[in-house]
């Protein structure tokens, strides 16, 4: 990825934070594997800032889609407290090997962290571990598939991923969690941060974005009759253009 292709990803700007589209395969931080990261390419999305922005949350190498950033430390902050307080709501599409049990349902599932070694872990269903919600809405079913929205309400590691193979639904490339199984469909995960909603600004209103569904969960959506002609989904409704809220780039922490 090259700086001009992250620019190219924002989805919302303004001076305190980002929205930006996050690619799938590439991780947004340094890890055991090395490689490029995203945040290597953050410099470039300062725009008259003294410093780069931060990531205000987490999201997997192979996971797409709406990923936050603070611009100053004072946002950073705010930010990363909203998501550990579950004021920011997040919606993400994934299609599943086999048929979840209801149309809409709650997966309230503690989970815990498995490890191996320094550089091998997992995370697991345990009674002993930390509370984990998740609640979902099938949105298509084919005869071997399902498209669901999955809305998380806790953010644990790999939630939605255990969520959905603890239910016999493991998301479509997730060979940690579905084995054979998800990869046999397609090697690629399935898994799209979709939409966000932010209340940064108490007198504003919130901030929401949607990230374009990827190239390679098209081809199943298109399949599985999830989008349109034109490439948008058909349970969502299309957003009214979204105005930068006026905050000058300059404001300080």
């Amino acid at each position: 990825m090259t700086d001009d292709e992250l620019i190219a990803r924002i989805l919302y700007r303004d001076g305190q934070m980002l929205i930006v589209d996050k690619p799938a395969g590439i991780p947004v931080h340094g890890g055991f594997g090395g490689g490029e990261t995203l945040d290597q390419h953050f410099p470039a999305l300062q725009f008259g800032l003294p410093n780069p922005p931060q990531l205000a949350h987490r999201l997997d190498k192979d996971t797409s889609g709406c990923l936050v950033l603070g611009r100053h430390r004072r946002s950073i902050r705010e930010l990363g407290e909203m998501f550990a307080s579950q004021k920011i709501a997040k919606t993400y599409l994934a299609v599943v090997v086999g048929q979840m049990p209801e149309d809409e349902g709650v997966i309230d599932a503690p989970l815990a962290k498995q490890v191996h070694d320094k550089r091998s872990w997992w995370m697991k269903v345990d009674p002993s571990g930390q509370p984990s919600v998740t609640e979902y809405r099938v949105v298509a079913r084919g005869d071997k598939l399902s498209v669901v929205d999955l809305f998380p309400r806790t953010g644990r590691t790999h939630q939605l991923r255990v969520h959905t193979a603890f239910l016999g639904c493991p998301i479509v490339g997730d060979g940690v969690y579905g084995g054979d199984l998800a990869r046999g469909v397609d090697k690629r995960l399935h898994l799209h941060a979709r939409h966000i909603s932010v209340p940064l600004y108490k007198k504003k209103p919130v901030i929401e974005a949607e990230a374009p569904v990827p190239e390679h969960m098209t081809r199943l959506l298109g399949r599985l009759g999830v989008m349109d002609e034109t490439g948008w989904l058909r349970h969502v409704p299309r957003p009214a253009a979204v105005e930068p809220v006026e905050v000058p780039e300059t404001v300080q922490p």
